[in-house]
């Protein structure tokens, strides 16, 4: 019997005693830590993109001090150059916090969650989806990559 009879590869089948209840549950949380995995990717984003209007800001500085306008120039310069985009902090500050508090946890407690109750197994829900979804035995729908005909 070929992979693509069976099903998913061992590291996705569900593990006995594990209920349909708990893999639901566990497939909701990693749907919930994608979503924060998003979240983290456009703080970085805003990080970046703040720090480039940031540097932007100095060439227009520059270039208003050129064409003669200096007392805009210089309160441009003085007051939003380098300005904390939160109260005593620059991005990169906002960005270490995020990594080190909220996204560290919400990472910790999904693998603790995958490890406690489906033997670190990961995207089991997505796995059984992909089982009801295919239609086995053809072509690109094969269950794993050493399913695909040579």
């Amino acid at each position: 019997m070929t992979n693509d009879e069976q099903g998913p590869d061992a590291a996705h089948q569900v593990p006995d005693g594990v209920s349909d209840d708990t893999v639901e549950a566990l497939g909701t949380l990693s749907a919930a830590l994608e979503v924060i995995e998003h979240a983290r990717g456009l703080l970085y984003g805003f990080h970046r993109l703040t720090g480039k209007a940031d540097l932007d800001l100095g060439e227009a500085v520059e270039q208003l001090r050129t064409a003669g306008h200096t007392e805009l120039a210089d309160r441009i310069d003085r007051e939003l150059i380098g300005r904390n985009v939160i109260a005593g902090r620059w991005t990169f500050q906002v960005v270490e916090d995020y990594d080190d508090g909220y996204y560290a946890l919400a990472k910790e407690l999904e693998r603790t969650a995958r490890e406690d109750l489906a033997g670190g197994r990961r995207h089991l829900f997505e796995a059984g989806m992909k089982e009801d979804r295919r239609t086995q035995a053809r072509r690109h729908h094969e269950a794993t990559p050493s399913d695909l005909p040579d």
